[in-house]
């Protein structure tokens, strides 16, 4: 039986200055390099399992939350037990209310981690371990449009279309009048060009119904955290009065933060980020939305290559997948830690076929931006 020896953590500043701010009108802080921070998990056997979790500011905090209170646990532990140990993991803090927020990002790094390791002890690709790939290529949207004219954004947009894009996101929140001119903009790019739109939560509901009218009128893809991110009721008022499909989760980490979401009529695509969720997580809760009959579209912003694997070997293993967010804008650091880059996902990632992850971690790359 194979046991974990080491568990050794990496927060990570990709960049030279440090700072932090918000962008207006988004309330959001972040930060003016990339940030991460990986896991690295060792067996007895020479074995290695990499894991990233979503740490786009301060990865220090989950990083002190792996070393202080998972470590001791997962030492001496079989790593091929992922689901009892990923279980007992998320118990350690969970009468205290601590089952999300860093708790979780910590957790959801080490559930990566060990289905990684797992995998290449099997000498088996993860999505292999997880019931097999539904799919292939796991299909992508593009996100992130950037410009702060409709000018510069339909340029763009006109660009990714050449290239076979046909699914495209950006954000807005720029009062509703702008944002309905912005997305007019984009329908008239292509005919067959889906347009989304992500608010960020910063409208109330009376505004945020509107918008949904207009978008309505558009033919958009769908309304992305039109109000704020803990308004389960003012999301479900959203979707019972407008058509356009409503779309949340990229701040929520597990099952139980889900569930009023979906009783509660409140969203229409489920947008969990597996580094927030982990693998094992973003699998039960894909089985969770089934029954609701409501599909995954699983986020992705500024994580690394060691978490963007992990989202296409889940993505390609859940049935009632939508689209995987893709950044192109956020893409290049993606591949700073990786020895093999991973090719941009216009249209798709082709699921990897090597064991574990399927990706081998440039740990010379990662110590050189380790913050300690």
């Amino acid at each position: 039986m194979p046991t974990i020896i080491d568990v050794q953590v990496f927060p990570l500043v990709l960049g030279t200055d440090r700072a932090y701010t918000t962008k207006p009108p988004w309330p959001s802080i972040y930060a003016s390099g990339r940030e991460a921070l990986l896991v690295k998990l060792t067996a007895d056997d020479g074995s290695v399992g990499w894991g990233e979790a979503l740490a786009p500011v301060a990865p220090e905090v989950p990083a002190k939350i792996i070393e202080l209170l998972l470590k001791p646990a997962l030492l001496g532990a079989d790593p091929t037990r992922v689901r009892p140990l990923v279980t007992a993991l998320r118990a350690l803090m969970r009468e205290r209310g601590h089952l999300g927020g860093h708790q979780g990002d910590a957790v959801a790094a080490i559930d990566v981690a060990l289905w990684d390791l797992a995998g290449r002890i099997a000498g088996v690709p993860v999505h292999q371990l997880l019931g097999g790939a539904q799919r292939e290529v796991v299909p992508t949207y593009v996100s992130g449009l950037p410009g702060k004219k409709d000018s510069e954004r339909v340029a763009i947009a006109r660009e990714w279309v050449d290239q076979g894009v046909r699914q495209v996101k950006l954000g807005l929140g720029y009062g509703v009048r702008a944002d309905l001119a912005t997305v007019e903009a984009l329908r008239n790019v292509h005919d067959d060009l889906l347009v989304a739109v992500d608010i960020h939560g910063v409208y109330e509901v009376a505004e945020a119904v509107r918008l949904g009218r207009g978008l309505d009128s558009l033919g958009a893809w769908f309304l992305e955290a039109p109000v704020g991110f803990e308004d389960v009721a003012g999301h479900a008022e959203v979707a019972r009065r407008i058509d356009t499909p409503v779309a949340i989760g990229e701040s929520l980490r597990h099952r139980q933060e889900f569930k009023p979401w979906l009783v509660g009529g409140a969203v229409s695509i489920l947008q969990p980020d597996p580094g927030r969720t982990g693998i094992t997580e973003l699998l039960d809760l894909a089985a969770v939305a089934e029954t609701w009959f409501t599909p995954l579209a699983p986020h992705h912003s500024s994580g690394l290559g060691v978490i963007m694997a992990a989202s296409i070997h889940a993505s390609a293993a859940i049935g009632n997948l939508l689209a995987y967010e893709f950044h192109p804008m956020l893409f290049g650091p993606v591949n700073d830690v990786l020895v093999t880059p991973l090719e941009p996902g216009m249209l798709g990632f082709a699921v990897p076929a090597g064991p574990g992850l399927g990706i081998e971690v440039d740990e010379d790359a990662v110590r050189a931006a380790c913050i300690r």
